[in-house]
């Protein structure tokens, strides 16, 4: 029996990437829709992704990269980068962009844990598993000591955990999966109970951000078998820099 596509693996999305636009929501199961900003995230990094670019050090995990914009962005500036995304589609057209990217979820095993020098987590997707607390210590294993991650938060006032569906409004809704909304204050507050230091919070755009380091660093041992088996897929740029 072949196993379900995961959620940002279905046709739904996948259709949006490749034609660049939406429409595209994420539907909670009380019938509320929230749109997703396909253009933005199928066009080159903006004003206020270099806000949050400029700010990064070191080697770069961006966590759902989704098209790769953020990913091109360093790639083009010479920046060590990986994208990660479940979704196939996303990946494909990362690389297309210029960028490095790998088709796996932020759970599994991944090239470099506990040496990337900074993570991002953008786009709503300190919203991945429905689950921030275990989003946030799963970061925390991959970032090196020093490490930071950079986190949007939502614009509004929201703290949510919820069920929700991919919809483009013109055929079924996607499976339930779980996800997570947070404004500022309550990524906050989330982040610190995580054991996070909230080092600055700035708004570009209308879009807040939060640059975030751990209090402590885990003791993580690097899965180097892990490492190795997707090594071949991380340019040297990026494999000389987590080296060092």
């Amino acid at each position: 029996m072949t196993a379900p596509a995961p959620p940002w693996g279905t046709d739904t999305y996948a259709n949006a990437l490749h034609t660049g636009r939406g429409p595209l929501f994420l539907r909670r199961t009380d019938g509320w829709l929230l749109p997703l900003e396909v253009e933005r995230w199928c066009a080159r990094a903006d004003a206020a992704d270099m806000s949050v670019l400029r700010r990064c050090t070191g080697s770069v995990l961006d966590i759902g990269c989704g098209p790769g914009r953020l990913v091109a962005a360093l790639a083009r500036r010479g920046r060590p980068a990986l994208g990660i995304d479940t979704s196939a589609a996303a990946v494909e057209r990362t690389r297309r962009a210029g960028g490095t990217a790998l088709q796996r979820s932020v759970f599994e095993p991944l090239p470099g844990e506990g040496r990337w020098l900074s993570a991002l987590l953008l786009d709503g997707n300190i919203g991945i598993g429905g689950d921030p607390a275990r989003l946030l210590a799963r970061t925390a294993e991959l970032l090196a000591p020093g490490g930071r991650l950079l986190a949007e938060a939502a614009p509004a006032d929201v703290d949510e955990l919820v069920e929700v569906r991919l919809d483009d409004g013109s055929g079924p809704p996607g499976p339930v999966f779980p996800w997570a909304r947070l404004g500022p204050e309550a990524l906050h507050r989330r982040a610190e109970a995580a054991g996070w230091s909230v080092g600055e919070r700035w708004v570009c755009y209308g879009r807040p951000f939060l640059c975030l380091r751990p209090a402590r660093t885990p003791r993580t041992a690097v899965r180097r078998s892990s490492t190795s088996r997707v090594a071949a897929a991380v340019p040297a740029s990026v494999s000389s820099q987590l080296t060092r």
